[in-house]
Parts: C-alpha cells; structure tokens; sequence
C-alpha cells in the first residue's frame, strides 16, 4: 500500500512574519483505507551553529557553544486516532508562529557557519507493525519592514554618501607591486535595505598598466563563540565584474550589486554568534597583480 503525504502552504511565497497563522493542508493520498494511530503537526525553528575545522581544538568553550539555538518549538494534533479512506484527503491546519519564551525569531538565513531555518514537520503514527510516515516543509520568517533586531547598531550614522579614492599611496597592504594608478569612487550609502540594490560609481583616472578586471565581491562575516572566545570567518557570496579588459579611464562605470535572499539578512549582532556584511572592490591588472578595498556594511529591511 503506497501512501503520500505532502504540506501545502496557502502562501506561494512561504514567507510569514512573527505573530501570523501559518496555514495550509494536509494532503494524504492512498490506493485504499488505511488505520493510525494520529496525526501531529510540529513547527520547529533554530539556530545552527558550525565552527570551521581551523578554529576546533584551539577554544574547547566552542564545543558547548555550538548547540542549536531552539527559537520556535510547538506541536499540536491535526487528527486524533482513526482511519483514513482511500484517494486524496486534505486536512487544513493553522498553527501561530511565535517564538519560545525568552527567544527572539530571526529571518531566515543560510551561511556557512551560521544557518537559521523554519520548518513544519507532519507525523502519522501507525500500528508497530507499520511504518511511521513523516514530512518536512521548509517555510521563511522575515521580520517586519522598520523591524531592527539589532537596535545598537549606528544605522543613522551610516546614511552618508561614502566618497573614496585608491591609489599607491592609500594602500595599506600590497603597495610595492602597485603600479602609479588613480581609481575614484562613490557608494550612496554602506547602510543598505536589503530589498534594494548596492549603488555607486568607479572611474579609473589613470593606470601605468591596463586593468583586466574590476570585480565588486559581497563577503558575509559569520562569528559564533561564547565569552570564552569567538571564531570568525568570511566568506563569499557573490561576484560580480563590472569592468572587463582594459577599463577606460574616466568613464564612470556604475556599481549595482543585488543582495541575494536566503544568503543574506539584516545584519544581526548576538551573545553567541553574528551576522554580518562587506564589500570587496577587486582589481585585478595585467600583470596579475591585486588590490582590494573593503567596505563594511549594514543591512536592515525597510
């Protein structure tokens, strides 16, 4: 007897705010009449913390700080014991999302090392001489437009226009195989809303050698630890080249870089870990040579 069970959400997005019913069926399907023993519906949300393999054996407070963050933790009974008739059933169910005491939801966000997920699990139990029947369904939290889960972070102070200029001189690191060039840029703000794109401009004022690429790289910053330590590693996410081949100079070329959902969210700052954003602008001339200047971000949703 083959038996398929699938979770239907009412919202094609799957994409709910904290004190909302999320909603949807059960859709049960079988080729004859079946028995259980009930039917549960759990939703399930947490944190999960990885250290990289670098940074395991040096702090051993890691290793208790690296559990799962439980954040949403509620089961209730869709169907008591019973039967099931054969064909399709559906089950409408509507379960509130909300957090577990002394917790806070946090959008949804897979990193490397830091991965905050939401699921509903459904589970049907049947006789010991039948098998168990379980199915997961991923669904997104993301926080309200105006929502800062970080409230001490310097977002005001971060709206002005950044104006920068990189040349040999201006390099902190890398400067003696530097040829003489002059890159000018601007970037509207590094306080960005993460459902709008990164905006600027670069000009290449001069260059003793000609540039092959001019690269924008988006880099998450994900700390985990405790007070006994903290490891923290970057990793990208994305890049994109905005100039190819020998760039001419003084002709702006724009920046406009969008922040990909799911691989970024507001910039979250906790006890146990951190979230957080930067740009790298990469170039790269002929001679293999590369420089990179760095701009912290902040994200938050508006």
């Amino acid at each position: 007897m083959a038996i398929n069970l699938e979770i239907h959400l009412k919202r094609a997005d799957k994409i709910y705010y904290e004190g909302e019913n999320v909603s949807g069926i059960i859709a049960l399907s079988s080729n004859s009449d079946f028995k259980h023993e009930g039917i549960t519906l759990t939703m399930e949300g947490s944190v999960n913390l990885q250290i990289s393999s670098k940074n395991v054996g040096i702090i051993e407070a890691f290793y208790n700080s690296v559990k799962p963050i439980q954040l949403v933790g509620l089961t209730c009974e869709v169907c008591g014991p019973g039967r099931l008739p054969s064909g399709l059933t559906e089950i409408p169910f509507e379960i509130p999302l909300k957090s577990k005491p002394n917790r806070t939801l946090y959008e949804t966000y897979h990193g490397v090392y830091v991965n905050i997920g939401y699921s509903l699990r459904c589970d049907i139990k049947r006789s010991f001489l039948s098998k168990d029947l379980q199915k997961t369904h991923q669904f997104l939290v993301q926080y309200r437009p105006g929502y800062n889960a970080t409230p001490e972070l310097p977002i005001k102070e971060k709206r002005t226009p950044i104006n920068f200029e990189l040349s040999p001189a201006t390099l902190t690191s890398g400067r003696s195989g530097a040829p003489d060039f002059l890159l000018r840029g601007h970037i509207e703000t590094v306080c960005c809303n993460i459902t709008k794109p990164l905006k600027g401009k670069v000009i290449l004022a001069k260059c003793a050698l000609p540039v092959r690429s001019i690269e924008l790289q988006l880099v998450r910053v994900e700390t985990c630890g405790c007070a006994e330590g903290y490891a923290r590693e970057a990793t990208e996410i994305q890049n994109i080249q905005i100039g190819d081949g020998d760039v001419p100079h003084n002709i702006p070329i724009p920046i406009y870089m969008v922040f990909p959902r799911l691989f970024t969210c507001p910039t979250l700052l906790t006890t146990n870990f951190k979230i957080e954003f930067e740009v790298n602008l990469v170039i790269v001339f002929q001679d293999d040579h590369l420089i990179t200047n760095n701009f912290p971000i902040v994200l938050v949703r508006e």
